[in-house]
């Protein structure tokens, strides 16, 4: 098992920015690539952004594509999803995953985080 912890969301308004954080427990986060997925009530999971364990393959939603920037520091183990413009419609339960690729799909993932919560007033 690899834990895997977020941070970083919370409340912002329509416009706002935030950075999440997601820090994984193992010696070898430089293996993995790395996801980011959200949820919002009464929605399926949705895929945001990924990034491989060199940062030389990035992936990103249509929805966040120009607002939304995936990066990773492998020495502090640690991912991050830079969130500017923020809009309504990005509120939910954000949440990282590890797994062996970059990939659109979640079942491509084996860790998941407990998920950070954000909020987008208008």
């Amino acid at each position: 098992q690899v834990p895997l912890v977020e941070s970083g969301g919370g409340l912002v308004q329509a416009g706002g920015s935030l950075r999440l954080s997601c820090v994984v427990s193992t010696r070898t986060f430089s293996n993995f690539a790395m996801g980011w997925f959200r949820q919002a009530p009464g929605k399926e999971r949705e895929f945001v952004a990924a990034i491989d364990w060199k940062s030389s393959r990035l992936y990103y939603a249509d929805s966040v594509k120009g607002r939304f920037t995936i990066s990773r520091d492998n020495a502090k183990n640690t991912v991050y999803l830079q969130m500017n413009s923020l809009k309504p419609g990005d509120t939910a339960n954000y949440y990282c995953a590890a797994g062996p690729f970059a990939a659109r799909r979640g079942e491509e993932y084996d860790y998941w985080g407990q998920g950070t919560q954000v909020t987008v007033s208008s």
